[in-house]
C-alpha cells in the first residue's frame, strides 16, 4: 500500500484530484467499493479501481469493460489511488498529469466469491493480487456479476479483464451507456469548475438564508431552474478547518439533533458554507416531517441533507456569483456521503416537474432564476415556492375552550405579522395534524397571559386563553377572504425551526 507514486506524478496544488490523505475506513460491515472512471485524456480509456488495503488498486482499461465472456480486455496496472478518489469527477487542467475530463462511469460494491466476511475477502484479494489472479463479483449500476482479472506473461503491468459466464453476461456493448452515474453527464459535457472571483472572506459563524416567495401556479421559463421542495428543516452548514456547525434558519443549533449529518460534514475536504434542507425519509422513500421532528428521540427514518447552494468556498465569498455557477461548483466538489446529497434541478419545464413531484407525494417545487445572486435574509422574487396546497406559517396567539366531547382546548387562534404588527387571520381546530389536544395544551399552558397579543380586540370569537406569541404552526387553507382571513384553515404541524417574527402573511 503506497500513494508515493500517485503524489509524485501530480501537482496537487494545481489539480482538483484528491490529495490522498484519507485511507479507507476500517468499519465493521463496511463493504469494499469499486469505481470505474471514464477518462478522456490524451486517449480515451476507462479506469477500474478496487478498494483494497486502504487504497484503490487501479487498472487502465483502454476499451472499457465488456459483458461478453468471449471478449478479453487489456487492463494495465497503474499506481494506487487514494480511497477518496472514488468520489472524484471533474476536469484535470491542461499541463497536469492525466489532463482531461473524468466522470464516474460506474460504481458500487464488490466482493470475492465465497468469502464469508470482510477479513477473508481482504486476504483473498491481496493473495490474488500477488499471484496475478483475481476473481471479483461486482455490484454496480451498469456492471454486475463475476469477473476475472488475470495477469499476463507479457510484463508486470499487463492484465486481462474477462467477464465470467453468469446471468449478467451479455453481448451488448455496455460502454454505449456513456453517462456518469453521479452527475448524468458525458465526458464531453463535463466542464471545468468556474473560475472563482478573488473575494477573500472569513467563513461566517452564522448565515440568514435567502427565502422564497409563495406563488400559486408553476410556469415554464428557459432562464429558470426548478428543484424539489423538500419537506424538512432548512439548514445552513458552516464547515471550517476545526469545527462544523449546522443551524436552522433562525440560528438554532442542529448539531446535536442531527449529529449523523454533522459527522458526514466533517469528512468534507474543504471549507465552505452550504445551504440545504434536512429531511427524514421513510421506508417508502418519501420525506416524513413528523419523523424528522421526532428523530432525536426515536432515531427512526433515514436522515438526508439535500444541499442546493454554496455561499462560501475555500475563503471566497460566492454570493455575488449567478446561482447556476454556484450550483455547478457545488455539484463538482460535493462527494457522495450517503446522507449528504446534491439537490439537482431541471431547466425550463416547471409545469411538468411540478406535476411529477406532486404525483410522487412531494409537497411541491421551488423555482429559481438561474442568474440570481444570493441575497442573505431576504424573501426574494427570484426564488419562488409552489405547493400543491396553499399554506401559511401562523403564530399561535391563544386558544378557545373545548366543546362537546373534546378536552383541553377547542381551536387555536392564529395570527401573522404584517408590516411588523401581529394581525388576526383565523382559527383552526379539527384533527391538529394527528397531534393530541393534550400535547398541544401542555405546550401552550406555560405561555398563558392576560393580554391580547393583537392590537385590536376580536369580536367574532368567544372566550380566549391568550398566550405569548412565540409558537409557530403551519396551516393549510383554500383561499384568503376579502377580510384577510384564511378560509377553511387546517392545522398541519408545529414549525419549531421558525421564529415567530418570520411568520409573515
Amino acid at each position: 500500500m503506497t500513494l508515493k507514486q500517485y503524489k509524485q506524478k501530480r501537482n496537487l496544488k494545481k489539480t482538483p484530484e484528491p490529495k490522498g490523505v484519507a485511507l479507507a475506513p476500517k468499519v465493521k460491515g463496511h463493504y469494499p467499493v469499486f469505481v470505474i472512471h471514464k477518462h478522456a485524456a490524451r486517449r480515451l480509456h476507462y479506469d477500474l479501481r478496487l478498494e483494497m488495503d486502504g487504497v484503490l488498486k487501479s487498472w487502465a482499461v483502454p476499451k472499457g469493460p465488456s459483458l461478453d465472456p468471449s471478449v478479453k480486455r487489456l487492463a494495465v496496472k497503474v499506481e494506487d489511488h487514494p480511497y477518496d478518489y472514488k468520489d472524484f469527477e471533474g476536469v484535470i487542467p491542461k499541463g497536469n498529469y492525466g489532463a482531461g475530463n473524468v466522470i464516474i462511469w460506474d460504481r458500487g460494491f464488490y466482493g470475492s466469491p465465497g468469502a464469508i466476511d470482510k477479513k477473508e475477502h481482504e486476504k483473498t484479494m491481496l493473495t490474488g493480487l500477488k499471484k496475478g489472479d483475481l476473481k471479483i463479483v461486482l455490484a454496480g449500476e451498469k456492471i454486475k456479476g463475476l469477473f476475472a482479472l488475470v495477469k499476463t506473461k507479457w510484463d508486470d503491468k499487463s492484465w486481462l479483464l474477462i467477464k465470467e459466464k453468469d446471468q449478467y453476461a451479455a453481448s451488448e456493448d455496455v460502454t454505449k451507456k456513456d453517462r456518469s452515474v453521479l452527475s448524468g453527464k458525458t465526458v464531453e459535457e463535463l466542464r471545468e469548475a468556474p473560475v472563482l472571483p478573488s473575494l477573500p472572506s472569513d467563513v461566517p459563524v452564522t448565515v440568514s438564508p435567502m427565502l422564497a416567495t409563495a406563488i400559486k401556479k408553476p410556469f415554464i421559463d428557459p432562464d429558470w431552474i426548478f428543484e424539489i421542495k423538500w419537506d424538512g428543516y432548512r439548514a445552513i452548514a458552516i464547515v471550517g478547518k476545526k469545527k462544523v456547525m449546522l443551524h436552522s434558519r433562525n440560528q438554532k443549533s442542529f448539531s446535536l439533533k442531527f449529529a449523523p449529518i454533522v459527522a458526514s460534514l466533517k469528512k468534507l475536504a474543504f471549507e465552505a458554507v452550504l445551504d440545504g434542507e434536512v429531511v427524514a425519509v421513510n421506508n417508502k422513500g418519501l420525506p416524513d416531517f413528523q419523523m424528522l421532528q421526532d428523530y432525536e428521540k426515536s432515531g427512526l427514518g433515514r436522515l438526508i441533507y439535500y444541499v442546493f447552494d454554496i455561499l462560501y468556498y475555500q475563503g471566497r465569498n460566492l454570493k455575488e456569483l449567478p446561482l447556476i455557477e454556484r450550483k455547478e461548483l457545488l455539484k463538482k466538489i460535493l462527494p457522495s456521503l450517503g446522507n449528504i446529497k446534491f439537490a439537482d434541478h431541471v431547466w425550463k419545464e416547471g409545469v411538468a416537474f411540478f406535476n411529477a413531484a406532486t404525483r410522487k407525494g412531494l409537497e411541491g417545487i421551488v423555482a429559481k432564476d438561474s442568474k440570481s445572486i444570493y441575497r442573505e435574509g431576504i424573501r426574494s422574487p427570484h426564488w419562488l415556492k409552489i405547493k400543491k396546497q396553499m399554506t401559511q406559517d401562523c403564530v399561535i396567539a391563544g386558544f378557545t375552550a373545548p366543546k362537546g366531547s373534546r378536552s383541553f382546548l377547542g381551536s387555536l387562534v392564529l395570527g401573522a405579522f404584517t408590516k411588523g404588527e401581529l394581525t388576526y387571520i383565523g382559527e383552526s381546530g379539527g384533527s391538529f395534524g394527528g397531534i393530541k389536544p393534550k400535547a398541544i395544551y401542555e405546550r401552550l399552558k406555560p405561555l398563558a397571559q392576560k393580554e391580547n397579543p393583537f392590537k385590536t380586540p376580536l369580536s367574532q370569537v368567544g372566550p380566549i386563553t391568550w398566550v405569548r406569541p412565540l409558537l409557530v404552526c403551519e396551516v393549510a387553507f383554500t383561499e384568503w377572504t376579502k377580510e384577510g382571513m384564511m378560509r377553511h384553515p387546517v392545522f398541519i404541524r408545529f414549525r419549531d425551526d421558525i421564529a415567530a417574527e418570520e411568520a409573515t402573511r
